[in-house]
């Protein structure tokens, strides 16, 4: 026996909706040709309807649902007319009924279906290959980060709009590191303050091409990380902050060492410390005294990784990324000024007695 349901207004509307958006495609099959891309009202049809899912295998479910007006203010919806793009343009060949998913689990879904980006953003899905992300990724780490996990599918925004949000999407993945940054002096002026001019993840580790930061060659060019902001006079001089951190760094026994080595030999290991060995990686803190984790109160700890032996004074000896002044050190200060002068005295009585010596050999060979 069979069960007649009858048809409501509704359903019959519905019904000669969908034959209107389909009698084109049925007329260019008629002929024998390839059927034309489902326009987005077609796909919306179904893809609108709410608490729409997919049960998958493993026993997950993947939603079905696609909310128009989010779609709509999307970088590839309508409201972006220079780079809208129709649901075919991602779902290539997608049919009705769909051709069956051999996914089993939404993973697997993600990562059969992100490569799709790559016929826009060949040139960032192309370095995102060579990046951290997708060497993870060809060794068998599923969980590592493609072109959706980050941006995002339907609903996908301008990714530093606000400029917090870069952070915030790295934070999905690398939570403990995300805190660490929210409480430092960088990432709390970022996420607590808007600050323009703090560095986010990307400033430091890049975009699409995230390098291995625990390399060699990492740790020793990590001081031209800092400088793109700690070496610029404009920038620092907003917040009363001297280059002379940068440039210091540079003249003492710690930074030339780093330096001849990223120019002689990058690969090989220097155990001579760099910015984040005294100042923290991602958990930065103000150099100031006033708190139980600022730099200068926990100077000593810092000197004792590579100093074992280091004393109650010996971050005395050192003065800063600052030069010696006056005030502070007037003895160290003098002495500077005495070699200043010494110096260039003693060179121009050396050049004066070679200078001298020729004269004299030149004198003897006349005569």
């Amino acid at each position: 026996m069979t069960t007649k349901v009858p048809l409501t207004a509704g359903m019959i509307a519905c019904l000669l909706l969908l034959f209107g958006l389909a009698a084109p495609v049925l007329a260019v099959q008629e002929e024998g040709d390839e059927p034309p891309p489902a326009s987005n009202a077609y796909c919306l049809l179904c893809h609108s309807r709410p608490d729409q899912v997919w049960h998958l295998p493993s026993g997950e479910t993947l939603p079905l649902t696609v909310d128009p007006a989010v779609l709509a203010q999307s970088v590839h919806g309508d409201a972006n007319p220079d780079g809208a793009l129709a649901c075919a343009d991602c779902h290539p060949n997608f049919r009705f009924p769909h051709p069956p998913s051999t996914s089993r689990t939404a993973r697997e879904f993600r990562l059969e279906r992100y490569a799709v980006c790559r016929n826009c953003h060949e040139d960032q899905y192309t370095r995102a290959q060579d990046s951290v992300h997708g060497a993870a990724l060809r060794a068998g780490r599923l969980e590592a980060a493609v072109c959706v996990d980050c941006h995002g599918g339907h609903d996908i925004q301008p990714p530093d709009e606000p400029r917090q949000r870069v952070s915030l999407t790295c934070g999905r993945c690398h939570g403990a590191i995300f805190e660490e940054y929210q409480n430092s002096v960088h990432g709390a002026a970022l996420l607590d303050e808007n600050n323009p001019d703090v560095p986010t993840c990307i400033n430091c580790h890049g975009v699409h091409d995230i390098q291995n930061p625990t390399t060699t060659l990492f740790r020793v060019r990590s001081p031209e990380l800092c400088a793109g902001c700690h070496a610029d006079a404009g920038l620092m001089g907003k917040y009363n902050i001297s280059t002379q951190v940068f440039d210091s760094y540079l003249t003492d026994f710690h930074g030339s060492t780093v330096a001849l080595f990223e120019h002689e030999t990058p690969d090989v290991p220097t155990n001579k410390a760099v910015c984040f060995d005294c100042h923290g990686v991602h958990n930065i803190q103000p150099v100031a005294a006033g708190g139980a984790s600022s730099i200068r109160e926990t100077l000593l700890t810092t000197c004792q990784q590579c100093h074992p032996g280091a004393s109650t004074s010996f971050p005395d000896a050192w003065l800063g990324h600052y030069p010696a002044t006056a005030a502070a050190h007037p003895v160290l200060f003098a002495a500077n000024r005495l070699y200043d002068w010494l110096t260039p005295l003693v060179i121009g009585l050396v050049g004066l007695v070679v200078v001298s010596d020729v004269v004299r050999r030149l004198r003897r060979r006349g005569g």
